[in-house]
Formats: C-alpha cells, sequence, structure tokens
C-alpha cells in the first residue's frame, strides 16, 4: 500500500528516538540507521522480515552500540527508528539509493515508482525532523564533537571487507586521525580503514557534509564491521574500545 497525505499514523513512533538527553558529555551520538519500522501505510515495502533483518533493513548493531556509549560517556544521543529502506537519513533525499528499488540484490516493490509527493512524505514525516532535532542540538553550540555511528557488512558484492572498523571524513581529517591513532596504541590488533569501506561526498552523504562540515564542528562517522556487533557481547565489547577512544579524544588528546 502507498501512502497519501501524510505518512505516519497514530500506531506509528515518531523517527527520532533521544537517549540521554539531559548527557553531560561534550559530545552528540548519532545513528542514522538504527532502526527497521516500516509505517503501517507502508506494509513491509513488499519484503520479507528476514531481509528487513539483513544489513539492507537496518544497520545490525549500531543502534545498540550508540544506546552503550551514550550510557557510558553520558552523552545524548540520537536515533532514527525507521529502516534505511523507508528512507535513508544519512543520504540527500534526491539520492538515487535514497528510497531505493533495490538494495544488495534485493528488489523493494515499494519502492518503485515513487512519485514526487510520495517521496516527499518520506521525508517529511522522517528525515526532516530528525536532521532538524541534530542541527538543534548542534547549535546550542555546547558539543566539542559530533560522531555517527554505522556498521558495514563483511561482504559485499562478492568482495570481502578486510577491516574491522571503518572511519569516514573529508575536510576534518584530524578527529578520525586522533581516533585511529588512539586504536593504534590500545588495540593494535584491529585493522582500522580511512575512508574505508565508504568515502564521502555530496551527493551519498548527510551527516559529515551537512551537520560536521558546515558547522565547523569536530566529527567523523564510524563504521563497524556487522558481524563484531551483531551479539550483546560484541556489542558491549566494541562499546568499551569506542568509549575509551572518544573520552581520550574528548580530555585527554584535544587540540
Amino acid at each position: 500500500m502507498q501512502e497519501t497525505g501524510d505518512l505516519l499514523g497514530p500506531g506509528d513512533p515518531d523517527p527520532v528516538d533521544e537517549v540521554n538527553p539531559q548527557g553531560s558529555a561534550p559530545v552528540l551520538l548519532v545513528c542514522e540507521h538504527a532502526g527497521q519500522t516500516v509505517p503501517a501505510a507502508l506494509g513491509n515495502l513488499g519484503i520479507t522480515c528476514a531481509d528487513l533483518d539483513r544489513h539492507i533493513g537496518w544497520d545490525i548493531g549500531a543502534g545498540a552500540v550508540t544506546r552503550l556509549l551514550a550510557e557510558a560517556l553520558d552523552a545524548p544521543a540520537m536515533l532514527q527508528r525507521y529502516s534505511r529502506l523507508v528512507i535513508d537519513c544519512n543520504r540527500p533525499p534526491d539520492a538515487p539509493d535514497a528510497m531505493p528499488e533495490q538494495s544488495d540484490k534485493v528488489v523493494i516493490p515499494g519502492n518503485a515508482a515513487l512519485s514526487a509527493q510520495m517521496r516527499e512524505a518520506r521525508v517529511r514525516a522522517i528525515f526532516d525532523p530528525f536532521h532538524a532535532g541534530i542541527g538543534h542540538r548542534l547549535d546550542t553550540g555546547r558539543f566539542r564533537a559530533a560522531l555517527s555511528i554505522h556498521s558495514f557488512t563483511p561482504v559485499f558484492d562478492g568482495v570481502r571487507r578486510p577491516w574491522d572498523i571503518g572511519l569516514l571524513y573529508r575536510h576534518d581529517t584530524d578527529t578520525s586521525e586522533r581516533l585511529r591513532a588512539h586504536f593504534q596504541r590500545r588495540h593494535p590488533e584491529l585493522n582500522v580503514g580511512m575512508n574505508q569501506p565508504y568515502q564521502v561526498d555530496d551527493m551519498s552523504d548527510w551527516f559529515v557534509p551537512r551537520h560536521g562540515e558546515a558547522r565547523g564542528i569536530p566529527h567523523s562517522l564510524i563504521e563497524i564491521r556487522n558481524d563484531h556487533i551483531s551479539t550483546p557481547a560484541g556489542q558491549q565489547r566494541w562499546s568499551e574500545i569506542l568509549s575509551g577512544a572518544i573520552r581520550h579524544l574528548l580530555y585527554e588528546d584535544a587540540p
């Protein structure tokens, strides 16, 4: 079923999940692909629950790690509840893969031939309020850094990705370099990819250019390989790894 008018009904959750909003740490945590909810008006986008559970439907483990980080650091976090297949909140809304008709060889019938009105309904209901909330937080001036937490699949299109964690950036090289230096000192066993497995550009990314760079705030988009964080034990381990690096960034290694 396709949407008309307002997309979200009374039984659909708010797209913005604020965690620890009164947290005192001077870092804002963001997780654009935390959820896998689909608005009732869209059915299940014509795909199976098993497909929604895959990396195409959300960033596996990223939301859980973000919540654990918010607790460990006493930091506020903003998580997005809806599936990235409804609308990808780390893409410009007019990007070809913002509402993909196919993802990793899975056809998404509910995204076929969307009209401009249908696309705008998703932007208005989910994308806009989520990013307005982030912008409102960052514009308070109380944060010294903003970090976006993601995960990536170990194998994509038949190619194995060797990195344990990737740090994505463009103009702000310093923040990601300092995070990498901490990983190299404290966790030399990790394979850290710089701008791996993705690279940032205006056409395919939102957090880095529109939040971090636009405000001149130190930032990095952190990608964790999802087989490391698919279980509670893995999520706890990686939250400890990351919280140590973020504390060092904020309190011990400040420029």
